[in-house]
């Protein structure tokens, strides 16, 4: 028969776990498949304690979503009164990862013990009775009024954070999760510095936070050898690589006048008022081997705020490229200014922008107003 903490396979020696085996039935052995305590690594798995929160903080790849599924049918299984809040970025990630991705909970289950989900009700029930809920971390008032047992938050750093709407949905589901006597919350995420993961990890000093760290290396068992190759070749040591591969969470630069905080803070997902001015900002390269050319758009609202639109910035640009990839952003936005680094050459980027000029008057999509130099 199976074991009931099937880990305590892995702590038999090989003649002992074969005999084991030998004995079990076909269906016995076709529910190992399904044990999760077998398979995870030991990362994966809830940690010990009677802790409120449980945060996994790891790289792309390592496991994360198989981890907070399984966690999420280990309670549906064993709590049949359970309440569960599924909050993700959106409720189209929500069902695309959670629900129906390649290590969703229905993927994750056993036939015999699928639930039932109706996507209009936004609802998965367990053959026991136990429930699971969608919501979308964009509305925060969705979570104010319903009451959770537990918990799973998946890619809590995506969370769009204008107006503070990602922290206000995390403090409407804890004000919520009051179900049960031993209510619990799982968050999985790649690291970002914004205000909701810092203020996180931050209670993990105090002991309210238990935080698994990880890196997509820690799952390379599972993983194509030639992916881990190219990401280890490509980004290895760099800023991205650190922060998406190895799960650092890399904080602001010392001295910065704007941290990353303060610029999640301040993101809306579109312009809340209408551009008075635009204008284009370019920051050339010091030579014509040089590594980026930076362009921005901003914009003075109507009510006064300046507000960056896009980055238009060009990588290993010639000259003649960037002044037209600067020219393209001008006429896009509708630009009436475009203002250049004046110490690379004031007259030198002049003279580059008005050789890449667009004729506005040439092109039916490049109407209006005429960007001056």
């Amino acid at each position: 028969m199976v074991p009931s903490n099937p880990r305590q396979l892995l702590k038999l020696d090989d003649d002992d776990r074969a005999a084991l085996l030998a004995r079990m039935s076909k269906p016995e052995m076709d529910e190992l498949h399904w044990h999760w305590e077998i398979w995870a690594r030991q990362q994966q798995l809830p940690p010990a304690g009677d802790w409120r929160l449980w945060l996994i903080l790891a790289g792309r790849g390592f496991g994360k979503t198989r981890a907070g599924a399984e966690w999420v049918r280990r309670v549906a299984r064993r709590k049949p009164n359970a309440r569960i809040a599924l909050v993700s970025a959106s409720l189209a990630e929500a069902r695309a990862v959670m629900i129906e991705g390649e290590s969703g909970i229905i993927a994750t289950s056993p036939p015999h013990r699928l639930p039932h989900y109706e996507p209009s009700l936004r609802r998965l029930t367990w053959p026991n009775g136990a429930q699971a809920t969608l919501y979308s971390a964009g509305e925060p008032e969705s979570l104010r009024g319903p009451q959770h047992s537990h918990a799973w938050c998946d890619e809590i750093a995506k969370w769009d954070a204008a107006g503070e709407r990602a922290e206000r949905s995390w403090d409407n589901l804890m004000m919520g999760l009051r179900l049960g006597d031993q209510p619990a919350a799982l968050a999985t995420t790649t690291p970002r510095a914004v205000p909701l993961l810092a203020k996180l990890i931050a209670a993990e000093a105090g002991g309210d936070v238990v935080v698994t760290r990880g890196t997509t290396y820690d799952n390379s068992a599972n993983l194509p050898p030639r992916f881990i190759r190219q990401m280890r070749r490509t980004y290895a040591k760099s800023a991205l690589g650190r922060q998406e591969l190895d799960g650092e969470l890399i904080e602001d630069i010392e001295g910065a006048l704007w941290t990353r905080a303060m610029i999640e803070a301040a993101r809306e997902s579109a312009a809340s008022s209408a551009p008075e001015r635009t204008v284009i900002g370019v920051d050339p390269p010091a030579s014509a081997h040089g590594d980026a050319c930076g362009i921005v758009v901003c914009a003075l609202g109507e009510d006064g705020v300046a507000r960056v639109l896009a980055d238009a910035s060009v990588t290993k640009p010639s000259p003649e490229k960037w002044a037209r990839a600067v020219a393209r952003a001008a006429l896009a936005w509708q630009a009436d200014r475009v203002v250049a680094e004046a110490n690379q050459g004031g007259a030198m980027v002049e003279s580059v922008l008005r050789a890449a000029e667009i004729n506005p008057q040439s092109s039916s999509s490049s109407a209006g107003k005429h960007p001056a130099w």
